[in-house]
């Protein structure tokens, strides 16, 4: 995956383009530019407003030198104290008069570049929602997390940094060339003359020290992931249980050494190269004196004068910086159409999975499942489902069994839609699904996964996650039926714990009959069960079957085990292999055969059966 690139416009040494971006460089066509401008045409009329300030600020920015001269010519020389206070008045009020109009210019810009990321993180937000769940498991999470925060982010950088950065450069440079130019034409000549000497080893030696400053970034990166893999609960866990404490110290150690060392390469590099760029910086200005002393006092030029020649020494100054941007231009602009075009690669990516117009939303669902010749594979070359046939009747439960990768997760995961049938069709009450408005269909079916996942919030927060509006009763009759109340109610502040990142202080049983009492609280009619006592203990899996006993009833299951008693009950019991169904029936009927359910038995469920009827024994 292409790293995204760094934001444009920042401070800090010169930044060269990277092999890697000058090889993806994006091409800067009509439409791209087009597309990019969209985004900015509801706010017409601020950046307009931000031109206006741009130009009003570069036509202030001359007139404080303009006036020197002037006080100078008609104030000092001409001994003429009261224009000297009136034009020194004047001079200090365009300098606030520049300063507000610069201060509206940045409010204006952060106002633009902050509602455009706006609506950029809102809609690429929603985007995401609709994306399949093929989508997620494809892709890294920290690339799509990037998208959306350092990406986006980004756009607030290239609107009030490199588009405006230019803009104003640009005005800048044209007024005080003008301005140069009606002052003196020859003494603009000879201080643009410099100024290749003071740009082109300017980019040269910034380009030197960028690279340094992306070597030293890249140790920073290494130093921050010990950091957050040793320093972490998991990572200290595992440092202290395998004694590696001074090893991780020594990796730390010579990483942040490194840093060290390139940190004060970084800052010392070009050092007697800025020490000379400053003393050819010093010769423009003399320069400009020598040849304005040849004009005036040998060629004999009585137009200019000495605060002309002070006032063009001074814009001279104003005018190296905007040339130097102006040149480096290209590189700002690039990062930018990267960045753009990173973010619009995610904008036009087609969800798998889309919701039909107009799609079947019933009043009434009665909950009958049937899977119709269904074959499914990630890629060619995989094939997870071939032709899959059966049904499960409103009420009824349907347990699957088989090794690990089967297809069981994958053939439950075609129910709500988390994937689409290549071949074939899963029908919800006679519909295919991929013809049921996904909101309507979701909301008729509930999962309770091996892999429990909680939000950092509250007891009552995750629960709420099912039905926003259950009462207080309904919370506590959901936890009783999951038998997770009595635990609760234990809990330092009840219903409003905190249950930590990923439910991090519950235990994996307790995460488990939340997740079934949240399950209740939605009161599907279709009942997903993957795999949910598979690693649990006894204990744990005792109380989640009596609390999966009253979720079965009146709902249409789908159960996914290794254990065998969450299936013995089942009214159909499927056995997978190789992403076929090669047995099926009741587990009676199975157990006698000579197949696969029957070495499934014999080698995960004989103990479990035999414990089954051990405590049964027990309870007559």
């Amino acid at each position: 995956m292409t790293p995204p690139p760094r934001r444009p416009g920042g401070h800090g040494p010169r930044r060269a383009l990277t092999e890697e971006e000058k090889r993806n460089r994006p091409k800067l066509t009509p439409a791209l530019v087009k597309r990019i401008l969209s985004w900015m045409k509801p706010y017409w009329m601020q950046f307009l407003l931000v031109l206006i300030c741009i130009t009003i600020s570069g036509l202030l920015g001359v007139v404080p030198s303009l006036l020197t001269g002037k006080m100078i010519d008609e104030g000092l020389y001409a001994g003429n104290v009261p224009l000297l206070i009136q034009l020194a008045i004047l001079s200090l009020l365009v300098l606030i008069g520049s300063s507000l109009v610069s201060m509206g210019e940045i409010y204006l810009t952060t106002w633009i570049g902050q509602h455009i990321t706006y609506d950029m993180r809102n809609k690429m937000y929603a985007h995401l929602q609709k994306m399949d769940h093929r989508f997620y498991t494809s892709n890294l999470q920290g690339d799509i997390i990037t998208r959306m925060t350092e990406d986006i982010g980004g756009v607030q950088a290239v609107l009030t940094t490199t588009f405006l950065n230019l803009f104003s450069n640009i005005s800048t440079v044209v007024i005080v060339l003008i301005t140069l130019l009606q002052k003196s034409w020859i003494l603009a000549l000879v201080g643009l003359v410099m100024a290749p000497f003071l740009v082109l080893p300017t980019r040269f030696v910034g380009q030197k020290r960028w690279k340094i400053a992306e070597a030293t970034q890249a140790q920073r990166d290494k130093s921050n992931q010990i950091l957050h893999e040793t320093l972490s609960v998991s990572g200290q866990l595992l440092v202290k249980l395998f004694t590696n404490e001074e090893r991780e110290y020594e990796a730390y150690r010579a990483v942040n050494k490194e840093t060290t060392r390139l940190a004060i390469k970084e800052r010392l590099m070009g050092i007697w190269f800025w020490r000379i760029l400053h003393v050819l910086r010093g010769m423009g200005p003399l320069l400009i004196y020598v040849a304005a002393g040849i004009l005036m006092y040998r060629v004999g030029n009585s137009n200019l004068t000495v605060g002309d020649v002070t006032v063009i020494v001074a814009l001279m100054g104003r005018l190296y910086q905007p040339i130097d941007q102006l040149l480096n231009i290209q590189v700002d602009v690039i990062r930018s159409m990267a960045l753009f075009t990173r973010i619009f690669e995610y904008f036009d990516l087609k969800p798998a999975v889309a919701n039909p117009e107009n799609g079947y939303a019933p009043q009434t669902v009665q909950g009958d499942i049937a899977f119709e010749e269904v074959s499914f594979a990630y890629t060619e070359e995989m094939p997870l489902l071939e032709k899959v046939s059966f049904r499960a009747d409103a009420g009824k439960t349907v347990a699957i069994v088989g090794a690990s990768g089967s297809g069981k997760s994958t053939l439950v995961n075609l129910i709500p839609r988390l994937f689409d049938a290549e071949q074939g069709a899963v029908l919800l009450d006679g519909v295919d699904v991929r013809k049921w408005d996904l909101t309507a269909l979701r909301r008729q079916i509930a999962s309770v996964t091996q892999e429990t996942y909680l939000f950092n919030g509250t007891v009552r927060a995750n629960l709420l996650y099912a039905k926003a509006d259950a009462t207080q009763e309904e919370l506590e009759q959901a936890c009783r039926d999951a038998n997770i109340h009595d635990f609760i109610m234990t809990l330092p502040q009840g219903y409003d714990t905190e249950v930590g990142n990923r439910g991090f202080k519950l235990s994996g049983g307790e995460k488990q009959r939340i997740s079934i009492a949240r399950a209740i609280l939605k009161d599907p009619k279709v009942l997903i069960l993957d795999e949910a006592t598979s690693s649990l203990d006894s204990i744990s899996e005792s109380l989640i079957q009596e609390a999966i006993g009253p979720l079965l009833k009146g709902r249409t299951s789908i159960v996914i085990a290794h254990r065998l008693t969450t299936i013995l009950s089942a009214d159909e019991i499927l056995v997978m292999e190789h992403g076929k169904i090669v047995e099926r029936g009741r587990h009676e009927d199975l157990v006698e055969k000579s197949g696969v359910y029957r070495d499934l038995y014999e080698t995960q469920f004989r103990y479990a059966l035999d414990d089954y009827e051990r405590r049964r024994q027990e309870e007559i």
